[in-house]
């Protein structure tokens, strides 16, 4: 038995029971989480934005040491500190061989799974498969990544969602470039992991845009040369810090019709505006065929930073080895299991950036 976090209803608050884990099959691993994140999509799933089954162990985003192996398991071995990667690719469908295997057709839409979890007769579903929030983990061999031992595990777990979501965006789907601007409209985790990894560019100017004006400290931290507050007009002012033109690049981190449309109106002619946050299907964004036509700006959207953790993982590491990316700006509540109805609150009202739960460090 382990103790996990667990939400049992739509709108439901996440309680700390025990469940029973499943055994560790062919291509298993079983993972004592150290560390995890506490992700928006996590309060998402409780919300009503994506439809999970319930009940369910929240938690995704995640690093730990693993304490056993199943047969024909070769990417790592008892003892090998890892991050838990929720969208493991097949690498056999028509995406995954055509070089796009964040997406991938057999984790398209995955939001919650049954992977065995019980509580008594209860099955327990896990969020993305991975059901994080938890002392320990059964998930595939290959939904694992290994770090090196001196990765801190804190700074570690982030790298499974946030930083490879909010990097990737800026390096991998926008493919920014030195000297090139950039806006970032949502300053939480995964927003300051787009500044992190704007500065990481080389870009200039990077502006940043949030609602709560106490975000202004950690964005500089991250990397802004600029805050502002957020404001549905505020494309003057970008344009004002940018010669007239507006920014190369801007990504909303947020998942807001008013945020995306910000956004776009403050990118210039021929510019990216690059939609990392995830919103409700019940909302619309709207843009008319002249502006379509004459900014020719480009709209798209970053699904886990069009990233390969098994890449991408190892590259973000040597960055943070070699001192040019500091994730720990990332990291503003340590928290429990029992914390975590408190770091949803904290998350809803736009107070720090990433909450992390500690379960064991050493």
């Amino acid at each position: 038995m382990v103790k996990a976090v667990v939400v049992d209803q739509l709108g439901g608050t996440p309680t700390v029971r025990e469940v029973q884990l499943p055994a560790v099959g062919a291509g298993d691993v079983r993972v004592r989480i150290a560390a995890a994140g506490v992700c928006h999509s996590d309060l998402s799933l409780i919300n009503g934005t994506l439809t999970p089954q319930f009940p369910l162990i929240l938690g995704h985003e995640a690093a730990g040491v693993v304490v056993e192996t199943g047969s024909g398991v070769t990417e790592v071995a008892v003892g090998t500190h890892v991050v838990l990667n929720w969208a493991a690719p097949c690498r056999t469908c028509w995406f995954c061989t055509h070089d796009q295997p964040w997406l991938c057709s057999t984790i398209e839409g995955t939001v919650t799974l049954d992977t065995g979890v019980k509580a008594g007769d209860e099955t327990i579903h896990t969020a993305l498969g991975m059901g994080a929030f938890a002392e320990e983990v059964v998930v595939p061999g290959t939904a694992v990544v290994a770090i090196p031992d001196d990765i801190p595990m804190d700074v570690a777990a982030l790298m499974g969602c946030a930083v490879l979501t909010g990097v990737g965006a800026v390096q991998n789907t926008a493919k920014v470039k030195p000297g090139e601007s950039v806006l970032v409209i949502g300053q939480g985790g995964i927003g300051l992991s787009a500044v992190l990894g704007a500065k990481l560019a080389g870009a200039n100017p990077i502006i940043a845009v949030d609602l709560n004006e106490e975000k202004e400290k950690l964005s500089l931290q991250a990397g802004a040369t600029h805050f502002l507050p957020s404001d549905p007009k505020i494309a003057k002012q970008i344009r004002a810090l940018t010669e007239g033109r507006g920014v190369d690049h801007a990504f909303e981190c947020v998942g807001n019709p008013t945020t995306i449309r910000m956004a776009w109106g403050s990118v210039r002619r021929g510019g990216q505006c690059t939609v990392v946050g995830v919103g409700s299907k019940s909302q619309e964004v709207t843009f008319n065929p002249l502006e379509l036509f004459h900014f020719s700006r480009t709209l798209t959207s970053s699904i886990y930073g069009a990233s390969d953790p098994d890449e991408d993982i190892p590259t973000l590491v040597q960055h943070v080895i070699d001192g040019s990316l500091d994730l720990d700006v990332l990291i503003t509540h340590r928290v429990t299991l029992d914390d975590v109805p408190a770091a949803f609150d904290r998350m809803a009202t736009g107070e720090g950036a990433r909450s992390v739960i500690e379960l064991n460090l050493a």
